[in-house]
């Protein structure tokens, strides 16, 4: 049985909208190794429509670094989305209809994680329907002021924390799994 991922660059005040803004000054090897085994670990890659327009855009140009691009074009991806007809990265499957059950069967038919980055739209449907499994966040110490936070207008989801670290540039690596409400 799979398990959805989902990973974030995050400011402390919540912000993960155009983390290429205000990530790269703390990005170092430590980061890289986290970022990097987070990718060995996917066995797909689960994406919401935006995400997937900007992703399938970039990582099928010219512009993608090439072994990247050749990771993700090799990883099935699955995108929910009740407008998206067709999709022409290569091993790409849309979602639709019954989006909760497709991605329950996802979950039974796939065996590894089932990779995020980003979509905060996604998680927090993910997360009201009870479909997260484990949520990881790489807490940069800035304050950003604006932009688009991963919680907004949510209701309350207890989280238990399962994993922390430390990096040298004050980012914190945090691991949540939801927990039982009290």
């Amino acid at each position: 049985m799979g398990d959805i991922v989902s990973s974030f660059f995050i400011s402390l005040d919540g912000v993960v909208e155009s983390p290429d803004q205000w990530h790269f000054p703390y990005w170092n090897d430590e980061m890289g190794a986290a970022v990097e085994a987070g990718m060995q670990s996917a066995a797909a890659m689960l994406m919401g429509r935006t995400l997937y327009d900007e992703w399938s855009s970039y990582w099928t140009s010219a512009e993608a670094e090439p072994e990247i691009a050749k990771t993700f074009a090799r990883l099935p991806k699955y995108v929910l989305s009740s407008s998206l007809q067709k999709a022409d990265w290569e091993n790409t499957t849309i979602i639709s209809g019954d989006v909760a059950a497709g991605v329950r069967e996802l979950k039974e038919r796939i065996d590894g994680d089932i990779n995020m980055s980003g979509s905060a739209t996604t998680v927090r449907w993910l997360l009201a329907n009870g479909l997260l499994d484990r949520l990881n966040l790489l807490v940069h110490p800035i304050a950003v002021g604006h932009g688009r936070r991963l919680f907004e207008d949510t209701p309350t989801h207890p989280l238990k924390l399962v994993k922390s670290e430390t990096f040298e540039t004050g980012v914190l690596n945090l691991s949540y799994v939801p927990a039982d409400p009290a």
